[in-house]
């Protein structure tokens, strides 16, 4: 709105002008028209006011801004040192020591708790409880449950898995579990979401994914078509 204003008060200005140029090159400017002239000269200082009032506008506009602007950072100012070791510190019971197998779970050794072994692919979750000995007692899929083709390598259908194993594990009475997951696929998280939801309480995750090494042998070499 103030932009509107100041370009209607300079293309007011400038007709106001235009006018008395045109005035002055008609008129005869011999002393008589003092009227005139003086209008002629007001009308200049008023139009030299509006450009001097223009530029401290724009002045002061630019010192707000670059006083509203953060100061630069040099790479000095504001660094704070972090103790990484306080952080790790914080974190003391989450990684298996020497003491983790004789921990004990409602009256059962860590080492003795049976075992969810969830294994990922790129086309299915395959879910098998063992003992602490790794004898298979149970063993479920997500095409067990009723997913077909493409559905079971989704998310959905590895939780909907683990929430059926769940609960029949519960049904034999067994509460507390570890689990071992294997692969990439899409339901590595919501198959352990899953677990939990059905009731279990899974007291550790293990990832037993293998991992390619770079002394592996080359591929061969293409065909040549």
């Amino acid at each position: 709105m103030l932009r509107n204003i100041v370009a209607r008060t300079i293309w007011t200005a400038h007709g106001e002008f235009r006018t008395l140029n045109q005035l002055q090159t008609t008129s005869n400017w011999d002393g008589r028209d003092i009227a005139s002239k003086l209008k002629s000269a007001r009308c200049q200082d008023q139009l030299r006011a509006v450009h001097v009032g223009m530029v401290s506008w724009k002045a002061e506009d630019r010192k707000d801004m670059l006083s509203s602007m953060p100061k630069r950072d040099e790479g000095t100012e504001g660094e704070v040192a972090v103790d990484i070791d306080s952080n790790i510190r914080g974190f003391v019971g989450m990684f298996p020591d020497e003491n983790t197998p004789d921990l004990l779970f409602d009256g059962v050794r860590y080492a003795d708790l049976p075992i969810i072994h969830a294994s990922f692919s790129k086309n299915n979750t395959q879910l098998m409880l063992t003992d602490a000995k790794g004898v298979a007692q149970m063993f479920r899929t997500c095409g067990i449950e009723g997913f077909r083709n493409t559905r079971k390598s989704t998310n959905i259908a590895a939780q909907a898995t683990a929430i059926s194993l769940a609960t029949r594990v519960l049904n034999r009475g067994i509460k507390n579990v570890r689990v071992k997951v294997k692969g990439l696929g899409a339901g590595r998280m919501s198959a352990v979401k899953g677990l939990t939801m059905g009731g279990l309480n899974v007291v550790s995750i293990t990832d037993s994914t293998p991992i390619m090494t770079t002394d592996s042998p080359r591929p061969r070499k293409a065909k040549k078509l």
